[in-house]
């Protein structure tokens, strides 16, 4: 009898991810407030950044900064220009805010700042008060127990008195600000960079952070009427300003105040459904805009290479278990569903959004401190390209990451000097390691593909198909970031560790090699289908001579394109007084000059409306 053995083996087949670009699709801009970053300024003169460190910003192309401080900014006193800082005992320092905001306008007059507006109630008063950290732990940072020791506390002393070291400071006091930074007689900053304000900083943690003002957790009204108080006078002084908040905590404080649902005319909510809940409500009864852009914190605790590479998916990704989700098993019908793993915040906060205030709520999102686990270079910058990409993808304004590792300044140059200012649709079959985010010009003559490989080792192949974008047969210029060392690269734009090969374009697609753990930014020139997206809320630029808080008599508007205009007086108790212009308008620039109208000295409101968009001046008229 004849044996046969039959030797069976495993063939293992790599395929290449099919990604297609479709540059007609998914059209809307980019904000380029996403590309931005904490603590990047110097608040005293006697630390100026050198003109090196300017240039450094520039090459990077960082576009916003978020400069409060964090929870520095809660008890920030702009007319001393002192604040207390709650993880070194509460002791008081010096920070000088208007030399900040006055060197970013004088050195990068292109990058916006964004400062904070004090919800609290308290704000420094005094240094003399100080614990005498130095003798005490040579001024070392403090973790665990909250050792409030300024106002003549210590180990031996117990709490000090808060009352020594603060004062009260209400509304008015933390929006006189605005009035400094732009008023007659004040610092001339132009509003246009600084329109941007945190209303306060993670008002969830005051009873940890702030517990010499708030022993035990502020009741939820309580805060949403500081919130609702100092957003109204704000918007008074300033009607075209950018309110951002909650700036809530971590995940965990995205859907609990004092560690619960909030119970409200017999429902429960989550913390963030709540505010939103409560901004719709009060903006219903008092006719003001009240949030302009919905603002988060994240300090994800996954240290797995594999857990960090899909955070990106956080936000939007309904399908993903996040196994750091937490806080969102609130997110329920009950009290607690532990089968609840889907996180997508801000998919949720958009539902919320246009639950309690409309489909044309117009709020945008935010995530203005973030940072993560590891210190690898190499996942890190692909966590931050993915996360830029999938902010770029949804819409969202501002994106300024508080930990900042090596990797990033590569990443941030990468996409902030070379991708464009338009997102187009882009999908792979292989999402969950293999992304592009593509994005085009103004002009529909210059197409960026990022590709983003997330695995982490093997070299993986893609095939990426253009549709709607004609382009010519041939050779296009790619920069790859991978196989970064573990030191800092990026030096300058032309010094850093990009690395520039061609692409071959036939017949509108291009096969390319990714290395693991890579991001390679595809540069291609052609032209793109249809007419570009131009959307009311960027079609306007509007203004009183020469800006809102030193007003002439001559009320200026650019229009990109055609549209029905009104433009309108109203007097300070929001009557219409006149109608002044009514009629369609094409594309181009617009001046209206009072004269002869009857209006008297005195405030006056100008409301310009052209579509859905609507924007208002506080105007001062002198005769």
């Amino acid at each position: 009898m004849m044996k046969y053995c039959i030797l069976l083996t495993t063939i293992s087949f790599s395929f290449a991810a099919e990604i297609t670009v479709d540059a007609s699709a998914g059209r809307h801009p980019i904000s380029p407030y996403i590309y931005g970053k904490n603590n990047c300024l110097a608040d005293q003169a006697s630390n100026a950044l050198s003109k090196a460190e300017w240039q450094f910003l520039r090459d990077a192309g960082v576009r916003i900064v978020r400069e409060n401080g964090g929870n520095n900014s809660t008890k920030y006193n702009w007319r001393r220009k002192l604040t207390s800082h709650p993880d070194w005992y509460n002791n008081v320092y010096n920070h000088d805010w208007n030399y900040a905001a006055q060197s970013l306008q004088h050195n990068l007059p292109g990058v916006k700042g964004m400062w904070a507006f004090q919800l609290i109630g308290k704000a420094a008063k005094t240094s003399a008060y100080n614990f005498n950290d130095w003798g005490y732990n040579r001024s070392q940072w403090w973790e665990g127990v909250h050792n409030n020791w300024a106002g003549g506390g210590g180990p031996d002393q117990g709490e000090g008195n808060p009352d020594l070291y603060l004062e009260n400071w209400p509304p008015d006091s933390t929006v006189g600000i605005l009035e400094k930074w732009f008023g007659n007689g004040g610092l001339g900053l132009d509003p246009g960079q600084f329109q941007y304000w945190n209303m306060d900083n993670e008002p969830e943690v005051w009873h940890g952070t702030h517990d010499d003002v708030y022993p035990q957790p502020p009741p939820v009204e309580e805060y949403m009427q500081a919130f609702f108080d100092v957003a109204k006078k704000a918007r008074e002084i300033f009607p075209e300003i950018k309110l951002v908040g909650p700036v809530a905590t971590n995940e965990w404080q995205w859907y609990n105040w004092n560690d619960n649902k909030i119970s409200s005319g017999g429902k429960n909510y989550v913390w963030l459904e709540y505010f939103i809940k409560r901004i719709g409500e009060e903006q219903q009864a008092s006719g003001i805009r009240l949030l302009d852009v919905l603002d988060i914190h994240f300090y994800p605790g996954e240290s797995n290479t594999r857990d960090i590479l899909q955070l990106h998916r956080v936000w939007f990704d309904k399908t993903y278990n996040y196994p750091g989700a937490n806080g969102v098993k609130r997110a329920g019908n009950s009290g607690w569903d532990n089968n609840i793993r889907q996180e997508y915040i801000f998919e949720r906060c958009r539902i919320w959004l246009e639950k309690y205030i409309g489909a044309d709520h117009a709020v945008t999102f935010c995530v203005s401190e973030m940072g993560i686990q590891g210190n690898n270079p190499n996942v890190t910058a692909c966590w931050y390209a993915s996360t830029l990409g999938v902010f770029a993808d949804n819409g969202v304004e501002i994106f300024t990451p508080w930990s900042w590792k090596t990797g990033m300044w590569e990443a941030l140059h990468l996409f902030s000097r070379y991708t464009k200012s338009i997102r187009v649709l882009s999908q792979s079959d292989n999402e969950e390691n293999i992304s592009a985010y593509s994005s085009l010009s103004p002009d529909a003559d210059s197409l960026t593909v990022v590709l983003v490989n997330r695995t982490s080792s093997g070299n993986e192949k893609a095939t990426v198909s253009l549709k709607n974008f004609e382009i010519s047969d041939g050779d296009y210029n790619s920069f790859m970031l991978a196989n970064l060392p573990g030191s800092e690269t990026f030096k300058s734009h032309t010094d850093n560790a990009l690395k520039s090969s061609l692409v071959n374009v036939a017949d509108s697609a291009f096969e390319i090699t990714l290395p693991s753990l890579s991001i390679t930014a595809v540069q291609l020139k052609g032209k793109g289908a249809g007419v570009l997206p131009r959307p009311d809320r960027y079609n306007l630029a509007f203004d009183i001579y020469p800006n809102p808080f030193n007003p002439g008599t001559t009320i200026s508007w650019q229009l990109k394109k055609k549209a029905d205009v009104k433009l309108e007086v109203f007097d300070v108790n929001g009557r219409h007084i006149k109608t002044l212009v009514q009629q369609s308008q094409i594309a181009g620039e617009y001046r209206y000059r009072f004269s002869g109208i009857g209006l008297a000295s005195g405030v006056y409101f100008v409301r310009l409306e052209t579509g859905n968009q609507v924007s208002t001046r506080k105007m001062t008229l002198l005769r």
